[in-house]
This record gives C-alpha cells, sequence and structure tokens, in this order.
C-alpha cells in the first residue's frame, strides 16, 4: 500500500507530521513529549491536569468558547494523557482546518489556568479516580504497573487523591512553562489538507523558544498481589510480562505473542478458558510496547474460586508455546496482525494517534514499517519471551471480600 506522508523538523525543533488522504475530512493533534513518566512521585497526575486545564479557556477563548469554535462547526474536541504523551486533538471538516489549528494552538501556547477553574476541575478530577477505582476491570489494569514498576511507574497516570491535593496553579505553570515549548510538540494532521501550509501555519505561530522533560530511570520489578474488595461478585486478574523496548526488533515478537495468547476469540486462552471450560467470560489481552518501558498483560473476569485455576491454564498455555509453538500457527498470527493493522488505519483520528505515537519512537514513518517488521519476526523470538514470562510475571487479582 502507498502512503502519502510527509514529515519535516522545524528550525525550532517542532515535528510536522502529515498524511494526505481525499475524504474531505481532517484529524488534527497537537502532541507534547510529556506524560506520567516525566513526573515525579510526588506530581504524579499533573500532565493530565494540565491537559484538563487546556480545555477551560485562554487569554482570548472561554472554555465554551474552545468548545463551540470546534462543535459548532461539525467538529469533535477531545484529548488524553499516558505515560509517554499529552495530546489534543480535534477532528474537522477539512475546510474548517484553520480553524482547528487556531484553536489548538491558542490551547498549547495561551492557557490561562484560572484558579476557579482549577479548583473545579479537580473536583472532576477526584470523580474521575474514583471513577477508575470504582470499575474493577479498569482498576486492575491501572494496578498492575505497581507490580511491574518501581517509583513513577507504579503509580496511575492520573495521580491519586495526595497528589492531587498537592499540585496547585503554581506548580501546573511552571510545568507548563516548562516544557509546552516548540521543540516538545509534535502536529499531526491526518486527512485533506496542504503540507506546505500547515508548515508555515507553525512557522509564523510558534517561536523559538526550548522546553526540557525529565525522564525517569525505570526500576523494573515482578510481584504477585491479591486484593480484596467489598461489594463485588466476581474476581477480576491480570497476568503481566515485561517485553523488549519497541526500539528491539523482538518487540515485534512481544506483540505476536499477546495476539496468540489472547488478542480476539480465536486466541488460546479465549479457547482454553472460555471455551473450552467456561470459566470466564472476558478474556483479553493487552501491550504496552513504547521505548521506555514495555509489558503485555492478560485480563480475565472469572468466579472468586476458579482464580488459581486460570492463573495455572495462563501459565501452561505459556509453557506450550515455550516448547511447541510452530511456523504455521506463527504464519496465522502475522496474518492476523497485519490485516488488524490496516483496519487501524481506516478513521482519520485512529491513524494521527497512531502517527503522534510512532513519532516518540524517533520518527513516525516507522508506522507504515510495521508489515515489514511482524512479517520479520521468528519463531524461537516468540518462544523465548514465552519462556521468559513463565519464569518472570507479575500476576494481581481483585477479589471479593
Amino acid at each position: 500500500m502507498n502512503f502519502n506522508f510527509k514529515r519535516k523538523v522545524l528550525k525550532n525543533g517542532m515535528v510536522i507530521i502529515f498524511e494526505k488522504r481525499k475524504i474531505p475530512v481532517v484529524s488534527v493533534g497537537i502532541g507534547v513529549r510529556q506524560g506520567g513518566i516525566n513526573e515525579f512521585e510526588n506530581e504524579k497526575g499533573i500532565s493530565h491536569f494540565i491537559e484538563h486545564m487546556l480545555y477551560k479557556g485562554t487569554k482570548t477563548r472561554t472554555n465554551q468558547q474552545i468548545a463551540e469554535n470546534i462543535e459548532k462547526n461539525g467538529g469533535d474536541l477531545n484529548g488524553f494523557t499516558s505515560e509517554e504523551i499529552t495530546a489534543y486533538w480535534c477532528k474537522m471538516p477539512s475546510n474548517k482546518l484553520k480553524i482547528a489549528l487556531e484553536v489548538l494552538t491558542d490551547m498549547v501556547k495561551n492557557s490561562v489556568f484560572d484558579d476557579g477553574e482549577l479548583e473545579k476541575e479537580r473536583k472532576v478530577i477526584f470523580e474521575e479516580i474514583k471513577m477508575r477505582k470504582d470499575n474493577p476491570h479498569i482498576f486492575v489494569l491501572d494496578e498492575i504497573q505497581s507490580n511491574l514498576y518501581e517509583g513513577t511507574l507504579g503509580l496511575p497516570v492520573i495521580g491519586d487523591e495526595k497528589t492531587m491535593k498537592s499540585i496547585n496553579r503554581e506548580k501546573i505553570l511552571k510545568k507548563f512553562e516548562e516544557v509546552y515549548k516548540p521543540n516538545n510538540l509534535i502536529l499531526c494532521v491526518v486527512g485533506d489538507a496542504d503540507f506546505e501550509e500547515l508548515v508555515k501555519f507553525a512557522e509564523k505561530n510558534f517561536g523559538n523558544e526550548k522546553g526540557k522533560t525529565f525522564e525517569q530511570k525505570i526500576k523494573l520489578k515482578n510481584q504477585e498481589k491479591i486484593l480484596k474488595r467489598k461489594g463485588i461478585d466476581q474476581a477480576n486478574l491480570i497476568f503481566a510480562y515485561h517485553v523488549p523496548l519497541s526500539h528491539d526488533k523482538k518487540s515485534y515478537a512481544a506483540r505476536v505473542l499477546s495476539s496468540l495468547m489472547a488478542g480476539g476469540m480465536s486466541s488460546r486462552l479465549f479457547q482454553e478458558i472460555r471455551e473450552k471450560r467456561n470459566l470466564a467470560y472476558g478474556v483479553s489481552g493487552y501491550s504496552e510496547i513504547n521505548n521506555f518501558f514495555a509489558y503485555n498483560s492478560i485480563y480475565v473476569g472469572t468466579t472468586p474460586e476458579n482464580v488459581k485455576k486460570v492463573k495455572e491454564l495462563i501459565l501452561e498455555e505459556f509453557k506450550k508455546i515455550a516448547d511447541g509453538f510452530e511456523e504455521k500457527e506463527l504464519l496465522e498470527i502475522k496474518e492476523k496482525l497485519i490485516g488488524n493493522y490496516y483496519i487501524s488505519q481506516e478513521d482519520s483520528q485512529g491513524q494521527m494517534v497512531n502517527l503522534l505515537v510512532n513519532e516518540l519512537e524517533g520518527d513516525a514513518k516507522y508506522f507504515y514499517e510495521f508489515e515489514k517488521n511482524i512479517n520479520s519476526v521468528k519463531l524461537e523470538d516468540v518462544k523465548e519471551i514465552a519462556k521468559n514470562a513463565v519464569e518472570k510475571f507479575s500476576f494481581l487479582a481483585l477479589v471479593p471480600e
């Protein structure tokens, strides 16, 4: 497949990435090289707090005007914070591209962080923390990192009540002014637009200020933990294991293994745990693989008395792969992943996120090498990662009290 992709690094360090599409829609995102991984433990959640505040008003727009400028022109507006990036995006009719660029630029340059709005938004984040904690599935997905990493990565990217109470306007402004500079920004557009016009807009509207970010040293660990909670009937468990970082070609073997084990209804563990034994409703797999940290995880929702059995079945399946995984099955999984890769590009907003994330790996063009990298995965590399998962893993279960 041919991709109409362009990329340019401006003199100020800002990166412009673009994929041309003929449909009259554009997805526009500004990514900031700042996330939970760049935070100290006592400020965990500050990147996410800043993300919320950028929608609350600038020097020239109120929070309502920010939303209206996008939505009354037919667009959607949102953002997200992860461990590696904070991003602000909107999806618009392509003839409204200028409005999208102006609003997002205003947000990342001119947000005012009004004290009253800040205190109101703090309450909103407290509710978001409660919402994630109250949902057992989301809770264990968040909590498993505390079994895999020491320090800041062991804390949720959203922060907790203690850190949220300690983050004031002064700390937010300091972080914003340190980080939100052109050399830490990525402008990504997917859709019907002109690349040279995007470059001209960025060169005109962003100066030469230099920002900084702080990267924490990652400390790995493996831990098993059983947590009890009143008011739930089902046990929610996560099995997780460290895998190679994204700049290592073997990281693609880890993606193959994740799909093989718990990627959909045809996966080994879905078939073994749900279809053959009826031990669970939900069986799913997740991969968190980037240049800073990487792990695969498997989620299962089951009855409390079956937690031990499900864990044994997971380990048994990994042992089978380590001992007897064959080329035919590998080829089938490769075909599945490559198909999923192309499907993921159907929506311009999803593709915009794909390119932003791959730019963090060094160059967004790496995204287009996915098929080649998956096809290069060797049988022995998948078996080796499976063997390591049996020997060193983390396990977390939230069970009824």
